[in-house]
């Protein structure tokens, strides 16, 4: 082999490696802002549960980890009799809510994408309008309706405003459109009604955009905060971000005790995600199947 073949044979073999490591660099570039970004996002978790195993005069210190580390903040709160009447008040609250838009919202998403009839566009494009409508600006009508039907401090009260969303109507029509229309003829003509085709046809084919609803609806009324506030009035009928709040007034915040409550509180979240992640995994994977 002569020299300039080598020289050929080494240019080549540098052209091939460059594009590789051009690859494996950006490659390595990504991961580090995947980490760095995870980073950042766990460290407000790592806080909690830093603070919640602090004593009251370390909360101020700038060291993350407590030098004195203690679960008295635990025994407090689980001893405190209140702390599970407000996990109670919200795991009902959330669960009833979560069980109504997953009826209502994929029932009517259902109805607006499967039925023909005059002005669904424009009833779909009024509901979505109401998307546009801040919350604080609805806060005053939801009291006053809920003064004039005996709706203050109760369940019912907190509930009503979120026992249908928008985002859930629009979130269910979009998976309803990728059933495909002849399995709707199909079941019709086998005799069944609209209502056994929407559970039984219909329902099973939405399973991930259910789960990815439930998880929304859940986790956002779990952490609501202003409109629990303002209409309950009694301690008993708090709600866990409402009730986190008592432990602390003008004159001195116990963030130890609020940091643990917290911590103590994100279990339910984690347990009810990591129920229905799956699912939505699997939606994620059909799509790209699909696609």
């Amino acid at each position: 082999m002569t020299a300039t073949d080598i020289r050929a044979s080494s240019e080549t073999l540098l052209t091939v490696e460059a594009p590789k490591k051009a690859a494996n660099m950006g490659q390595v570039v990504r991961w580090l802002i995947l980490f760095l970004g995870g980073i950042v996002m766990i460290m407000p978790i790592v806080y909690m549960l830093s603070t919640s195993l602090k004593w009251p005069h370390e909360v101020y210190n700038v060291n993350l980890w407590p030098k004195e580390p203690t679960i008295e903040n635990y025994t407090f709160v689980l001893e405190d009799g209140r702390f599970y009447g407000w996990m109670i008040n919200s795991t009902v609250i959330a669960l009833i809510t979560t069980a109504s838009n997953l009826f209502f919202d994929s029932l009517v998403g259902y109805t607006l994408c499967k039925f023909r009839f005059p002005g669904r566009y424009i009833v779909f494009i009024a509901i979505l309008s109401t998307l546009m409508i801040p919350t604080e600006m609805l806060v005053i009508p939801w009291y006053l309706m809920s003064q004039q039907f005996g709706w203050l401090d109760s369940y019912w009260g907190i509930m009503f405003p979120g026992l249908m969303t928008a985002f859930g109507t629009f979130l269910m029509k979009q998976f309803f459109e990728t059933v495909p229309d002849d399995f709707i003829e199909a079941a019709r003509i086998d005799g069944l009604n609209e209502l056994q085709i929407w559970w039984t046809v219909a329902m099973p084919l939405v399973r991930p955009a259910l789960a990815a609803l439930a998880i929304f609806v859940f986790l956002g009324n779990w952490t609501a905060f202003i409109w629990p506030l303002i209409v309950t009035n009694s301690v008993e009928m708090y709600t866990l971000p409402v009730g986190l709040s008592s432990f602390g007034d003008e004159a001195d915040v116990q963030w130890e005790l609020i940091m643990t409550g917290a911590a103590i509180s994100t279990i339910p979240t984690l347990v009810f995600f990591l129920v229905f992640q799956r699912f939505i995994i699997r939606g994620v994977v059909m799509a790209g199947l699909k696609g």
